[in-house]
């Protein structure tokens, strides 16, 4: 049977739509049915025909001036735009700390009519003004904040964010905001990334004006994301019963299925019309094509019952904003055909985890693209402006790694890195035999001239087939830094996290080297010497080979390269006297910003253990060992000591003094203590009936293909 018979019937409509759209004319390559891309986001045509009513365009959106100088004139825009769609709410729209794998949407609002309401005529008449639009105030009281406001300091203030967009959805107008304290510490995920960018900015174009180019004359630098999605969908009946899954995201305890992914027979399968998985997915993309989301493409991944949706590359604050958006909306649309969809890294033992690459780039805002050497070695008019802009690269990746590490340290990451399906805790970077001969050469001054990448054809020996043309460079996937072209491709980030933090680290680290570079250009030095005494200092952070061999790894540890194992540790390094003079220096948070943040994220994760080892001891108590009662077989008395053992752990967290001490009991809690329960839960399970065992299994929650739902025929009958 498909997963419910809602999603059959969605099928089946989606099916009788698509027939009769076949007996229709339409003109040759026509879009129509694509019309309504975009038309909820407030911003290009859309955004101009409305402003136009206003006496202004949707050029003013271009300037942050805006929210002083047309406020009043954008707020009118909007509303008008919003009674034409059918909305009548607003709401700042804003990023909260700590919110992975536990907080829908991953954001916070407070929706507000766009009307006043006259208390002697009873009229209800709209009302939005600019002041509305540009700035609001909330009970900043119970969101992680870290220390950073007491108890009796709840203020927390909101300001429109003019780099990414309005949009719309339902009967909502979403503004995107940043979101600090009355003192205007960042309480939110948006502002370090905002003051990151200006940062890459400034010295970005310091340095670049070096090397030949005026990148304010361009309209300046701006990062450039792709942010891959990876996700789960399982069938929602056997979601409820799993209350590790309801309540953590990831099964605690489960016995392997007779099959997982041995065969790699899931990986870019076809998307079968027999379950409801590729309606869901098609719905999900029918979504954020409204909001402009170009999320363009889909396919099964690994994992039994995994799959990817990936969008085209665009600017790091729109990208953020528009990926926690596709969450949400995947976990929305995932119930309506009888889904459940599993953001979590790993919610299954043995199988791929999910994760959310970001593949990150530079520009100049008129499309001068930094890590693509031919581009910007003509921009320059220098042939080494691209090696001198990737030792900068190098170098921040070698001293900075230890916070590479940190920003991925999501709790679901603990079971993910290093394990078949991501990098290792090791941060080096993959730039390609064929770059790294060039960098190696210009370093050593055995050589002169630009860098070409080099090119090579494959013939396949047919006629039927001409030779094709392919890069020099394999792809690395075992790197957790690969060079991609135009691109670096940050493979370790975690599918559940809000990517702020990473962006906010690339961006910082890269600038610092932007502006040690310059400075030292500055004080007389010749652009290239700083490169090549920053490319000898940090060579051993470049690695081409395998970075799943454990030898390699241990050749990389003793090189020198940062590897920090554990999570907890990886968090701890914010606030080292390096990272926090790193942040306060390029303005990006302060000295008790960083240890907020360590605070907050160490909470986050022994939060995560806690729900997970309660989950654990409820499911023991209520499920197994009654399972394993009425069968008359089983560990019963380890099962009963677990539930002790797991207890005491949770209250020893408890104890602890500081956020510090509690996330390092937590993860022996989680990666030791746990681990040996599950063994026990796992052998009762083998030897349970099926028919006593009251949990849903592997098997009845990763293999909807094993599934075969009625015809479209029936489904029309019924």
């Amino acid at each position: 049977m498909l997963t419910s018979r809602f999603a059959a019937k969605a099928l089946a409509r989606r099916a009788l739509f698509s027939n009769a759209a076949i007996g229709g004319v339409r003109g040759m390559a026509s879009t129509e049915a694509y019309d309504h891309y975009g038309k909820h986001v407030f911003t290009g045509s859309v955004a101009d025909a409305y402003l136009k009513k206003h006496g202004a365009s949707g050029a003013i959106l271009k300037d942050p001036s805006w929210t002083k100088n047309h406020a009043d004139v954008v707020a009118a825009a909007v509303l008008d735009w919003a009674i034409d769609n059918g909305a009548n709410t607003y709401c700042h729209w804003f990023q909260p700390m700590a919110s992975s794998g536990v907080r829908h949407g991953l954001t916070g609002q407070v929706q507000n009519m766009m009307m006043k309401f006259d208390r002697e005529t009873n009229e209800v008449q709209f009302d939005f003004k600019g002041k509305d639009l540009t700035k609001g105030e909330t009970d900043g009281s119970s969101y992680p904040n870290g220390g950073l406001r007491g108890t009796h300091c709840a203020g927390g203030y909101l300001a429109v964010d003019t780099s990414s967009p309005i949009f719309l959805r339902g009967d909502t107008i979403f503004v995107p905001s940043a979101f600090v304290s009355y003192y205007g510490n960042a309480l939110d995920e948006k502002t370090p990334l905002l003051r990151a960018n200006a940062a890459l900015n400034k010295q970005g174009h310091r340095l670049l004006k070096h090397l030949g180019l005026d990148t304010e004359s361009k309209g300046g630098l701006i990062t450039n994301i792709g942010l891959e999605q990876e996700i789960f969908l399982i069938p929602r009946e056997e979601y409820y019963r799993r209350p590790d899954l309801q309540m953590a995201g990831r099964t605690i305890i489960g016995k392997n299925a007779p099959r997982g992914q041995e065969m790699c027979d899931h990986y870019m399968a076809p998307l079968s019309s027999a379950t409801s998985a590729l309606a869901c997915m098609q719905e999900i993309q029918e979504e954020c094509w409204k909001l402009g989301i170009p999320l363009k493409t889909r396919h099964r991944e690994v994992a039994p019952n995994q799959f990817e949706f990936a969008p085209l590359f665009g600017s790091n604050t729109t990208q953020i904003d528009q990926n926690v958006m596709v969450m949400q909306i995947i976990e929305e649309v995932a119930p309506r055909h009888g889904l459940a969809a599993l953001l979590q890294e790993k919610p299954f033992n043995d199988v791929n985890g999910s994760g959310k690459h970001n593949n990150w780039s530079l520009a100049t805002a008129d499309g001068v693209q930094l890590f693509l050497p031919k581009a910007i070695n003509a921009a320059t008019n220098n042939e080494y402006a691209f090696p001198i802009i990737m030792a900068a690269v190098v170098a921040a990746l070698d001293e900075h790694g230890d916070l590479l590490r940190m920003s991925i340290s999501s709790p679901g990451n603990d079971f993910r890195l290093g394990a078949c399906e991501a990098p290792p805790a090791i941060v080096s970077t993959y730039l390609g035999e064929d770059m790294t001969f060039y960098l190696e050469h210009f370093k050593d001054g055995k050589g002169t001239g630009e860098y070409i990448p080099g090119v090579k054809s494959l013939d396949l020996g047919v006629s039927e087939i001409l030779p094709l043309e392919v890069p020099a460079e394999d792809r690395n996937r075992t790197s957790p830094f690969p060079y991609g072209g135009a691109r670096f491709e940050f493979r370790a980030v975690g599918s559940s996290q809000n990517v702020s933090m990473v962006n906010t680290v690339l961006n910082t680290i890269t600038a610092e080297k932007f502006g040690e570079f310059a400075d030292r250009i500055d004080a007389g030095e010749s652009p290239t010497d700083v490169a090549i005494e920053a490319l000898n200092k940090h060579w051993r952070v470049i690695f081409n080979g395998n970075n799943y061999d454990e030898d390699s790894q241990q050749m990389l540890t003793d090189r020198g390269v940062w590897r920090i194992d554990s999570g907890v540790e990886a968090i701890h390094t914010l606030t080292s006297e390096k990272n926090t003079n790193l942040f306060e220096k390029m303005n990006v948070m302060t000295k008790e910003e960083c240890e907020s943040r360590e605070i907050v994220l160490h909470d986050h994760y022994t939060g995560t253990v806690e729900m997970e080892a309660l989950s654990l001891v409820d499911m023991i108590n209520q499920h197994i060992i009654p399972s394993v009662k009425a069968a008359g077989i089983g560990p019963l008395a380890e099962l009963e000591a677990a539930v002790v053992t797991v207890s005491e752990g949770v209250a020893g967290v408890h104890a602890a003094e500081t956020s510090y001490e509690k996330a390092q009991l937590a993860r022996v809690l989680r990666l030791e203590t746990m681990i040996d329960v599950r063994e026990v839960c796992d052998a009762a399970e083998t030897v349970v009936p099926a028919n006593l065992w009251t949990l849903a299994t592997y098997k009845e929650l990763l293999f909807l293909d094993s599934h075969v739902g009625p015809s479209i025929e029936e489904i029309y009958e019924d």
